[in-house]
């Protein structure tokens, strides 16, 4: 600062910088989110993030972080527990090993072949309810669930059947994936979603439980896995936009309302975001004439549909919740006629 600087004008600057300073944020928090930086996914988070401080005219600014910035991604619940986080936007499906029904309700693998479905399950016919009961004596709030989109399924060969994934070496997830796909006659692999592609192109794998088909196909998936199956049939993650309870609870009920209505927002928009994104992948792949796009014929999607629901039954029976969420979700398929 200028030494000469009158006395009335470092005063203002010094009244000034106060006021910048206490136009900051009311709250700042940092959320961990399950994709690298520049996905697709990563990118709308933070146009989520960008959202939220506009909607509170400046009272909430939310620093977006990617997958591994501060812990593992089977490890965030614990850091938004604890408070090493403020939040997270993942798949609870990283969270089965803690319990069950984080795994059954963050994929209900083989159930919805519509995303806009999932979305009224939880936002209308009590999804978000029972997740909250399951989540928050873990000492978070889930704000509202999002999704991704049916995912697509690269494979280094053909899958035209059920039978041709007898012996399929096939990345999944810990959890219900997992289970079903080996139920299937695959050979499950758990490897981390970040060596997919080294997995692919040595051959440690054979095909793989990812992501949608546009970020495959830009990450280059399709070189090494040319027999891509899409429309997806088997996994729709839900996409869990939770806060620590104990801040949640202390929120005026006005930021509340923002933040539910800044999810609701950011998981429609996904939606239909990755379905363009996919529609413009899915023509760029179709002029490489050394990608085969498979539609798996509608009785093999019905057969994969029954093994995974004896799965469902299955796990139905670990505990009250995944009881409950069983009731719940076949409740509501039946009576939309998606069953």
């Amino acid at each position: 600062m200028n030494a000469r600087m009158p006395l009335k004008t470092l005063t203002a600057a010094v009244l000034g910088a106060l006021a910048v300073n206490a136009q900051a944020a009311d709250y700042e928090w940092t959320f961990q989110t399950s994709e690298t930086a520049g996905e697709p996914q990563f990118e709308m988070k933070k146009a989520w993030a960008e959202n939220v401080e506009r909607m509170s005219d400046g009272r909430i600014h939310i620093e977006i972080l990617p997958v591994g910035a501060v812990v593992q991604a089977n490890q965030t619940l614990q850091a938004v527990q604890s408070g090493i986080l403020q939040g997270h936007l993942t798949d609870p499906s990283y969270f089965t090993g803690q319990d069950p029904a984080f795994g059954m309700i963050g994929n209900l693998v083989g159930a919805w072949s519509d995303p806009y479905d999932f979305l009224d399950y939880m936002n209308n016919a009590g999804g978000e309810a029972l997740y909250n009961e399951l989540v928050e004596p873990y000492g978070l709030h889930l704000i509202g669930a999002a999704a991704t989109g049916l995912e697509s399924l690269p494979s280094t060969k053909p899958i035209r059947s059920v039978e041709d994934m007898q012996g399929l070496k096939l990345r999944a997830p810990e959890g219900m994936v997992y289970n079903i796909f080996e139920a299937a006659g695959a050979t499950p692999v758990n490897l981390p979603g970040s060596e997919v592609y080294t997995g692919l192109e040595k051959g440690v794998i054979d095909a793989a439980d990812y992501t949608v088909f546009a970020t495959n196909q830009a990450q280059g998936l399709h070189e090494f896995a040319p027999y891509p199956l899409y429309p997806g049939f088997h996994s729709l993650p839900m996409v869990s936009v939770s806060l620590n309870k104990e801040i949640w609870d202390g929120l005026p009920a006005d930021l509340q309302a923002i933040l539910e209505t800044s999810v609701d927002d950011l998981a429609y928009e996904m939606v239909a975001e990755l379905k363009t994104r996919d529609l413009e992948a899915v023509r760029e792949a179709r002029q490489d004439p050394d990608i085969e796009i498979i539609d798996l014929p509608a009785e093999e999607r019905t057969r994969f549909r029954n093994i995974a629901k004896q799965e469902w039954a299955e796990w139905a029976e670990k505990n009250e919740i995944t009881a409950e969420f069983y009731d719940s979700v076949v409740a509501y398929l039946e009576n939309h006629n998606l069953l």
